[in-house]
């Protein structure tokens, strides 16, 4: 992104921890999500206030350790690919780190690169893509 004027607006994408940590450590770099998007460019990633302790139990991550409810990273989608069965979700497992969740349909998964982390800004999250001043 480029240097943004106070009355220019970011998008943001509010995800549950550990997941968000697991995106800036480069370990996740497909973002599961039920619904589709036609958005492709850099995106802010808002740590939702709500931590998944089932997810840090399975990657051993500490939830204390956890930043939540603030931005604390970006990344880029470039682009989004559809998942059709339970093979095809499992072939990427080791990008999106979902599987012992089990497959659901229909399940997209938003293809990330550029992944940078951020000192933590507090802020609200929200549903889908959303947008916040800056």
């Amino acid at each position: 992104m480029n240097k943004k004027n106070l009355n220019d607006t970011i998008v943001a994408l509010s995800i549950r921890q550990p997941w968000a940590e697991l995106i800036l450590r480069r370990e996740k770099t497909i973002e599961t999500r039920k619904w589709s998007t036609s958005f492709r460019g850099e995106f802010y990633i808002h740590a939702s206030k709500i931590i998944d302790r089932k997810a840090c139990k399975e990657f051993g991550i500490d939830l204390n350790s956890l930043v939540t409810g603030a931005l604390i990273g970006k990344a880029t989608i470039k682009d989004v690919v559809e998942y059709h069965t339970d093979k095809q979700f499992m072939l990427d497992n080791e990008k999106h780190i979902s599987g012992f969740y089990g497959f659901t349909r229909p399940t997209f998964g938003f293809l990330l690169r550029d992944i940078k982390k951020i000192a933590p800004i507090s802020a609200k999250g929200n549903l889908k893509f959303f947008k916040l001043q800056v």
